[in-house]
């Protein structure tokens, strides 16, 4: 899917509430009329014999996307930033690190990105980049804080792939700018000095950036990348 086209899809996958109701969408009166079933008529929409349409898992992965992204337009940013990790017993690694980075990123003073490696609530492997310091600002991360809730990649983050569905998205952030065609490799330019920050892991960081493995018990793999915010 282009890029430029995904914040329109987005708006139209929130309204549908389950897959059925998505794959509904595209039976016409035609089509029952004939079948006399509208599960049958379910049936040949997902199949392809009316054009392409997403899968199930994808459908789901899509929609999590969207209400994500759709949450964030309603989400308070004028109030008093408060630490949602302020009060909590944190006992891995990634969540320690992610508290100790938390005042930093809600100032501006640090803009934090996270990699993750994992496997999502349907089994299938992903990965993806974060910005950390743009998700505080569109999400309540209190229960990520608490363990309610795992933060993973979406659609809508810096960089996603699945690794079963191969979908993979990249998405330019309110701090970060995606250069994922640089003979360099995948690179993110900080929008507010213009350094550039690498991921690759034989190569540095680059300039005010820093690169930080960690071991969790929540993940199979997690990066943190750290830029100091230079003034302007």
């Amino acid at each position: 899917m282009e890029h430029s086209t995904v914040g329109r899809f987005y708006n139209s996958i929130v309204k549908f509430k389950v897959y059925e109701d998505y794959l509904d969408s595209k039976v016409t009166p035609t089509d029952l009329f004939y079948l006399q079933s509208r599960e049958l008529a379910r049936k040949l929409v997902e199949h392809g014999h009316k054009g392409t349409v997403l899968s199930r898992e994808e459908f789901e992965e899509r929609k999590a996307a969207a209400e994500a992204e759709q949450s964030s337009v309603f989400y308070n940013r004028s109030r008093t930033p408060t630490l949602a990790s302020a009060g909590k017993e944190l006992k891995d690694n990634f969540l320690k690190a992610l508290a100790e980075r938390e005042e930093a990123n809600r100032s501006g003073k640090t803009t934090s990105i996270i990699f993750i490696r994992d496997y999502n609530t349907l089994g299938q492997e992903v990965s993806g980049y974060i910005d950390y310091a743009h998700r505080l600002k569109t999400q309540d991360f209190e229960p990520y804080f608490s363990r309610r809730k795992r933060l993973m990649p979406g659609l809508s983050d810096l960089c996603y792939y699945n690794w079963k569905t191969q979908v993979s998205t990249s998405n330019s952030s309110s701090n970060f700018e995606v250069i994922y065609d640089d003979p360099n490799g995948l690179l993110f330019k900080n929008k507010k000095d213009k350094k550039l920050l690498n991921v690759d892991p034989w190569s540095g960081p680059g300039e005010a950036s820093s690169r930080t493995l960690l071991q969790s018990d929540l993940y199979i793999h997690v990066v943190l990348f750290d830029h100091s915010v230079r003034a302007v």
